[in-house]
């Protein structure tokens, strides 16, 4: 019998219950498993080397195809555990966002529950000042009560409830971004300059509710699927509760969707009037008789002076800038035409000229039936410096605490989505794995073969 070379490739041997064994060279191969499916850890490297040192035959084009499988489970591997590590980096970016935004709105609570402190021991210094130390004129009851005449407006129904804050917080929580209405919404010095204000902009402009947002807009009239509107819902639910509905349109300003002025305030002027550039004649002088634009001389409270909008901007940068732009007013209709070249936006004269924009002039009688005036005079405390800079700084202090909620929710948005895409992402990379494992196995398998 002639003795068998190391590389000559013996029979299987069978018997006595021996376990079929494949001997491939001098050295015995390893039992095939009983369970032909078990799964094999996947090493990519496996598929990169396997064969190298088989001395069986290789198909040059099925080997061909195995390494190309092999390389692209790397590269693929590769890509979905850097995708998977980026995602959890976004997820701990938003973690750290949100706890430094809560430690920053915790911060801006406790200045502003501080400088409330500080408010509060100038209102008192102020309530035992004498008489002398407070001069004031104010005939804002007697605008209300002008507004109430209209009584199924929304104007009066909001003057109602703001007559009962505490009904106004409970029942109707929907006036809360509700700042009040335009004739109630600033001063002007001298009445005859306020009445004629008052006719330029009209009585429908005069009542217009005034909204911080635009969801404080929605709040205020809901809709039916057909187009009509919803009397169970809003300003016209509460309307119709108290037995005078609604029974015409009214308008409603949003500051946030108005176009705020975008140039400077006046340095340190306590009203923070814009710094409005005067109209020039061609000599280069100021037009005789020229007393301000209308936007700046409107006196507004000090609540409203600063970071009225989420954006930072105060009520005349918006409101009334959009009400009145740059028109100009003048002490006298000839003061005013001797001017005409220098009017950009319209003017009015106190003794009752008024150009409407450049070539539009209005003649005739005034109608004089607006009754619906701004308040003539305004609240004028002798404030100390120290309780200004306070009510300033308390308002940019709200203004920020507005802006770190909102990004707050922004930030929370983006966390629960960046882990909705991490769990995403972390059971594709697992189902790929897995079925990589699987392929890896069946190809190391078929590797191995048995003598027929």
């Amino acid at each position: 019998m002639p003795i068998p070379t190391p590389n000559t490739r013996r029979p299987a041997m069978l018997g006595g219950g021996d376990q079929r064994r494949v001997y491939i060279g001098s050295e015995p191969a390893s039992p095939l498993p009983n369970n032909s499916r078990a799964l094999v850890a996947f090493d990519p490297s496996a598929l990169e080397h396997s064969g190298e040192n088989s001395t069986f035959p290789k198909d040059d084009m099925q080997s061909g195809a195995h390494r190309q499988k092999a390389e692209y489970i790397i590269t693929h591997s590769k890509k979905l555990q850097d995708d998977l590590q980026e995602v959890g980096q976004k997820v701990k970016h938003h973690e750290d966002n949100i706890r430094y935004l809560k430690t920053l709105k915790n911060n801006l609570e406790d200045s502003i529950r501080n400088m409330q402190v500080d408010v509060g021991k100038h209102h008192s210094s102020f309530s035992t000042s004498e008489n002398d130390d407070i001069a004031y004129v104010n005939s804002e009851e007697e605008t209300v009560q002008h507004i109430l005449r209209y009584e199924k407006s929304a104007a009066a129904l909001l003057c109602r409830l703001k007559s009962k804050p505490e009904a106004q917080v409970l029942d109707y929580p929907f006036t809360n971004d509700v700042l009040g209405i335009v004739a109630t919404l600033g001063k002007v010095d001298d009445d005859n300059l306020s009445r004629l204000l008052s006719e330029y902009l009209g009585l429908e402009t005069m009542l217009a509710v005034v909204c911080k947002t635009y969801e404080g807009v929605k709040a205020l009239e809901a809709y039916n699927h057909d187009g009509s509107i919803n009397k169970n819902w809003g300003l016209h639910a509460v309307a119709a509760s108290t037995g005078r509905p609604l029974d015409r349109q009214f308008q409603v300003i949003c500051l946030e969707n108005l176009r705020p002025y975008a140039g400077e305030v006046i340095a340190d002027d306590p009203q923070r009037k814009l710094a409005l550039l005067e109209p020039k004649l061609l000599s280069g002088e100021t037009p005789p008789g020229f007393l301000g634009f209308a936007v700046n001389l409107v006196t507004i409270d000090n609540t409203s002076l600063y970071c009225i909008t989420t954006t930072g901007y105060s009520l005349r940068e918006t409101l009334f800038y959009n009400l009145f732009s740059t028109l100009q007013i003048y002490r006298s209709r000839e003061d005013m035409l001797k001017s005409l070249s220098c009017i950009t936006n319209g003017a009015i004269s106190l003794d009752g000229g008024l150009i409407r924009s450049p070539g539009v002039f209005s003649l005739g009688h005034q109608r004089g039936d607006i009754d619906v005036k701004f308040p003539s005079g305004s609240k004028r405390f002798i404030l100390p410096a120290s309780y200004i800079e306070i009510e300033k700084q308390m308002k940019e202090m709200e203004w920020k605490k507005e802006q770190a909620e909102e990004d707050l929710k922004r930030e929370q948005a983006l966390l629960n989505h960046a882990k909705v895409n991490y769990e995403r992402k972390k059971e594709e990379f697992i189902q790929f794995m897995a079925n990589s494992s699987s392929y890896t196995t069946q190809y190391q398998m078929g590797r191995v073969s048995t003598p027929r």
